[in-house]
């Protein structure tokens, strides 16, 4: 019996069950123990996939326009490896459905190293198109850190699934902190070995992201999804018959979780991309840039386990709604901040942050509501998709609205999109009780 599920004895009393979950194809029973082990290895694989991960981000630009010649490409190997975040979400996604969590999240995280190594190659080589090769690759290694959350939701009670969801998330903040500054000393290895000075970084990518593909491989045992709890159909179902995508995107909660993700990532797309050279722009120095977003990366990480925990405790819509809410502040404060002003803009950033966090928690525990392993996986594959591709689009997109109508426009737009989830959370209905 699945832990969480709720029983009925002889005379008539509820008991729920939450201490131990079966194996389903071991029927060995695994405790409270077993399964914060299994989430602590995904927490681990998070942090050193997201290091690994971070580190070559912060060099792409460098290395487009070192290979490339010309500033004009230098954001396109951002653009590209969001790309393969979004491919690797769907096809991790479909080989997770057929082969399980374990296998899936170690071809993630095998294909980001793989990438690293051509990236590395290309520089070695001078090939800008072979190094977009390696970035698009290396997208995959970000998407198995992005599925690791449902991975840890599918070996809890429903009541739990958004913390353990935060605190996978917080994994990440392992990377935010380390990947930026380990670039510097793999540089200083690469160059004394005879290799390029940025090639550093690629290497940092094949040792963590590789070093989370080996840990996932070797204690990621059992496979997550056989201990996930499958919820009653909410209609008879032939054995075997999948849901049509088009029936489950119809059920609001699914409906609503995926536009709160969607809009989420693309507001904080849009104020972050722009908010650095905002600040040069108008005479802030580089430490004064870089405390600003580590403010922001703070909200986006550190506090996850704060907002799976606000989930669990007062629902999915609530907790979403409170992100949106963050969001808007944040989008009013960006907007109204005086050039001179990086105090305001410290708080903006932090709250896009945080406001993301909140959503991109709770909105991840309502996918997973009311649908079986393999309907779940499906559509966190397509959400992610959804997610990557919309953040691409406002990375690409905020450039030309501040360059057509300053940085302060890029706050209007973000309140427009966040009108829309608002909108639907404010007009939910709570649905009609269905009989036991």
């Amino acid at each position: 019996m699945p832990a969480g599920w709720t029983t009925a004895t002889p005379d008539g009393v509820a008991v729920q069950t939450e201490t131990v979950m079966e194996n389903p194809r071991s029927g060995k029973p695994l405790d409270d123990g077993g399964r914060r082990r299994l989430t602590w290895t995904l927490v681990a694989g998070v942090g050193l996939g997201s290091t690994g991960y971070i580190a070559a981000v912060t060099v792409a630009t460098l290395v487009a326009v070192e290979l490339a010649g010309s500033t004009g490409w230098a954001g396109l190997p951002g653009a590209v490896i969001v790309l393969g975040s979004a491919s690797g979400s769907t096809l991790l996604s479909a080989l997770m459905a057929r082969r399980g969590r374990r296998i899936g999240l170690v071809a993630g995280y095998l294909l980001g190293a793989t990438g690293a190594l051509v990236a590395a190659t290309a520089l070695v080589t001078r090939s800008f198109p072979l190094f977009l090769v390696g970035t698009f690759l290396m997208g995959f290694a970000n998407s198995a850190n992005q599925l690791s959350r449902y991975t840890a939701a599918d070996m809890v009670p429903i009541a739990r699934r958004a913390s353990a969801i935060g605190l996978v998330v917080w994994g990440a903040t392992v990377g935010a902190v380390l990947g930026p500054n380990l670039v510097t000393i793999a540089g200083g290895t690469a160059t004394a070995l005879g290799f390029p000075l940025l090639a550093g970084a690629y290497g940092l990518l094949v040792l963590f992201v590789g070093a989370a593909g080996l840990l996932t491989l070797a204690a990621l045992r059992p496979d997550p999804s056989t201990l996930a709890a499958e919820p009653e159909p909410r209609a008879p179902r032939r054995a075997g018959d999948p849901t049509p995508t088009r029936a489950l995107l119809q059920r609001p909660t699914i409906l609503l979780s995926i536009v709160a993700l969607i809009v989420g990532q693309v507001v904080m797309t849009l104020i972050m991309t722009m908010t650095p050279l905002h600040m040069t722009e108008h005479g802030h120095g580089v430490e004064v840039v870089g405390f600003v977003l580590s403010a922001h990366t703070f909200g986006m990480f550190a506090l996850s386990p704060l907002s799976g925990r606000l989930t669990d405790r007062v629902g999915s819509p609530r907790t979403i709604l409170a992100g949106m809410a963050t969001l808007a502040t944040s989008a009013v404060l960006a907007a109204l901040a005086p050039p001179e002003g990086e105090a305001l803009l410290f708080l903006a950033l932090f709250l896009l942050g945080f406001g993301w966090n909140l959503g991109f928690v709770a909105g991840s525990a309502m996918l997973a509501e009311g649908l079986d392993l393999r309907e779940r996986m499906r559509m966190e594959g397509a959400a992610d998709t959804l997610i990557w591709s919309s953040a691409a689009a406002a990375s690409l997109t905020s450039g030309v609205i501040v360059a057509w109508a300053g940085f302060a426009a890029l706050g209007i737009v973000a309140l427009g999109l966040i009108a829309a989830p608002t909108l639907l959370l404010l007009g939910r209905r709570r649905p009609a009780a269905h009989p036991a």
